[in-house]
């Protein structure tokens, strides 16, 4: 039997989603193939709207092999096993001969546990012995989503929490979900055979596509365990987000009321002596953080190191504890003993961590409004971690709309742990980068405004002569605006004050949930919606009622940001610029994604305006330029006035004309 050709299965398969075919989307497919024949790794830069789900799916399945698809965010992951997969297996199914299976994997906390829901949390001293669902009132908004909790148990097939619509509150989902830590195991639980945790794993086990997220392939990658099926394929799609998720899942953070809580869990388990231990050292962490400073530690000042070695040596006798002594009273006991040991674990490996003090880590108190102050520690850098875990025994293919930065690919590979493409070094292997292109026409879709005329913005204080500028934009747009602002206090300042100058709408994030938001600004031409960083990267709006992208400034990482600092420091340290290597790359980022909110389908016009003449005169702004989008460029404000105002005519005389 002749195996069938890649472009025949890719036509069917766009047939199927209803799509077309796009020259990138086909040079992607083939470059997928070669990379997954050659056991090889591959970077491919693939525009919104070339296809790229497909480009990637279709010579996967092909192939044969088991492949594992890690994405950033959940509404890929839902398209993806929701729509792409199953129209694009019954699609290849006639030539392939074979219908490949597919399965979602998350990490356990995403699954309702039976036992949890049916047994209840333990419950904390503090909180008296009582059933957190007997107790939240039916009339509370917690008593109602455990009610509703409890019914969807029933009904659902696979206790995944995106799959629970409306959804409930984390505190809710927390009464009803354990941590790989806590969990008591399948064969010591006794709803293990029910398991929607244990479920996932198994489909998972036997199918040929595993959808994932990067906190889990992290997961994966750092804590030795295997979570994920073996494979021989691996593509990480949003791969622009992957450095900063794989830094998340590796950074530990102690906090007094999480001491604390382990302090409580563990004591009615443990003999007086090695309960009193830890009480101690908690109690001296806690007298401790009340006097921290927010900011790096680059040394671990004296009484912190005594601190961390009393508390790691406490954990470690209470853990040890833990294994010999009952107490009769306990109820639900196993729950109870692996709550409590989940919890000082987590306390000795942090503790231990910090006091250790490695060269590869970053240690900084930080202090939140309402949670008071924390000590956390996180990799200097992974991009060791990523080369050695990542790298080794598959072929690597790591796909996003944005991943040439300053013009080449060389940026997000280094921070992966690969050398320049091209060169060779024995401890990073080979990889080939391709940039696909888009299927817009940028430079007659839209314009890069940079507004060279005002003032450079400062650390703080009011930019007066930014906001003019904005709220003029906006009027020659006609609303239509995406407002990206670098800190929530500059769109908190900005719609307070437009708010008062025009009279349109202006949505706040933060104010209704982002859903809400989106749907709304969608819904009206004239309304704008302002934020922050969920928004640079989150908002698909095409059509007319999104023709003003305008960024307040450039978003570099707050000068104060410990890691950032700490990274770049090391970037100088070892002859490279640290600057450019970490603060402008982020900053490309951020605008090449925001940037891509603008175009999101073939008839979409509009502007990138850029309220910060650092884009025009300093000497990285050709870097940020060059990150972002091929728009038509121009400094010209009164252009771009007129530009604006032709667009919001076109838009309005089109809309005018589909309502006759």
């Amino acid at each position: 039997m002749t195996k069938p050709s890649l472009p025949d299965l890719l036509h069917a398969a766009v047939t199927a989603v209803g799509g077309t075919e796009r020259p990138g989307q086909v040079a992607m497919a083939e470059a997928v193939a070669e990379a997954v024949d050659d056991s090889s790794h591959l970077l491919v830069q693939a525009g919104t709207g070339t296809g790229k789900s497909l480009g990637y799916l279709v010579p996967a399945l092909a192939h044969g092999e088991r492949v594992v698809v890690a994405t950033a965010t959940l509404a890929l992951q839902r398209q993806l096993v929701e729509r792409d997969l199953p129209r694009t297996v019954d699609a290849l199914h006639p030539q392939l001969r074979r219908r490949p299976e597919f399965a979602m994997l998350k990490g356990r906390s995403n699954y309702l546990c039976l036992h949890r829901l049916h047994e209840g949390a333990p419950q904390e001293e503090e909180d008296g012995l009582f059933d957190v669902f007997e107790q939240a009132t039916p009339t509370s908004k917690l008593g109602k989503d455990l009610l509703r909790l409890r019914d969807w148990a029933d009904e659902t097939e696979t206790g995944d929490r995106d799959a629970l619509t409306p959804g409930v509150s984390d505190r809710a989902w927390g009464q009803v979900s354990v941590s790989s830590r806590e969990c008591l195991g399948a064969s010591k639980c006794a709803y293990g055979a029910e398991c929607f945790a244990e479920a996932a794993r198994e489909r998972a086990k036997l199918a040929d596509v595993v959808v994932t997220n990067h906190a889990l392939l992290a997961i994966d990658a750092i804590e030795g365990a295997p979570v994920l099926p073996q494979h021989e394929v691996l593509i990480i799609d949003e791969a622009h987000e992957l450095v900063s998720r794989v830094t998340g899942v590796a950074t530990g953070e102690l906090t007094p009321g999480q001491v604390n809580r382990a302090v409580r869990r563990a004591a009615k388990l443990v003999n007086e002596k090695a309960a009193d231990q830890l009480q101690t050292a908690a109690e001296t962490f806690e007298r401790l953080m009340e006097l921290a400073l927010p900011g790096r530690l680059e040394e671990i000042p004296e009484d912190l190191g005594y601190c961390l070695m009393a508390l790691r040596d406490a954990a470690r006798e209470v853990i040890s504890a833990l294994g010999s002594t009952r107490d009769k009273s306990v109820q639900d006991e196993d729950a109870v003993r692996k709550q409590a040991l989940a919890s000082v674990e987590n306390v000795h490996a942090v503790a231990e961590r910090i006091a250790n003090g490695s060269e590869y880590d970053v240690v900084w108190y930080e202090r939140h409004d309402r949670f008071g102050a924390s000590l956390r520690v996180a990799p200097l850098s992974v991009s060791g971690l990523l080369r050695e875990k990542l790298f080794e025994d598959r072929s690597v293919v790591l796909t996003s709309a944005t991943l040439k930065l300053g013009g080449d690919f060389n940026g997000v590979a280094a921070s992966l742990g690969l050398s320049p493409e091209g060169t060779q070094r024995e401890d990073a292997p080979p990889w080939k980068g391709l940039d696909v292109g888009s299927p817009f026409d940028y430079s007659k879709q839209g314009i890069l405004y940079v507004a060279k005329h005002l003032a450079q913005p400062g650390r703080e204080g009011s930019r007066g002569d930014m906001l003019d500028e904005l709220a003029e934009l906006i009027e020659a747009a006609g609303g239509r605006t995406l407002g990206l602002f670098s800190s929530m206090r500059a769109a908190q300042a900005a719609a307070e004050e437009l708010r008062g100058r025009l009279d349109m709408p202006i949505l706040l994030q933060g104010e209704e949930t982002l859903g809400e938001l989106i749907r709304a600004f969608a819904a009206d031409a004239r309304t704008c919606l302002f934020g922050t960083l969920s928004l640079w990267q989150g908002v698909d709006v095409p059509g007319p009622n999104c023709q003003l992208v305008v960024m307040d400034r450039v978003p570099f990482p707050r000068p104060d940001d410990p890691l950032m600092s700490a990274r770049q420091k090391a970037v100088e340290e070892a002859g490279g610029n640290g600057f450019m290597a970490v603060a402008a790359t982020h900053a490309a980022l951020l605008m090449a994604q925001g940037a891509g909110r603008l175009v999101r389908a073939t008839g979409d016009r509009g502007v990138v305006a850029v309220l910060d003449p650092r884009v025009e005169r300093a000497r990285y702004g050709s870097f940020l330029r060059a990150s972002m989008p091929d728009f038509w460029y121009t400094t010209d404000r009164n252009q771009v006035r007129r530009s604006l105002a032709a667009i919001d005519a076109a838009a309005k005389a089109a809309e005018e004309k589909s309502e006759q």
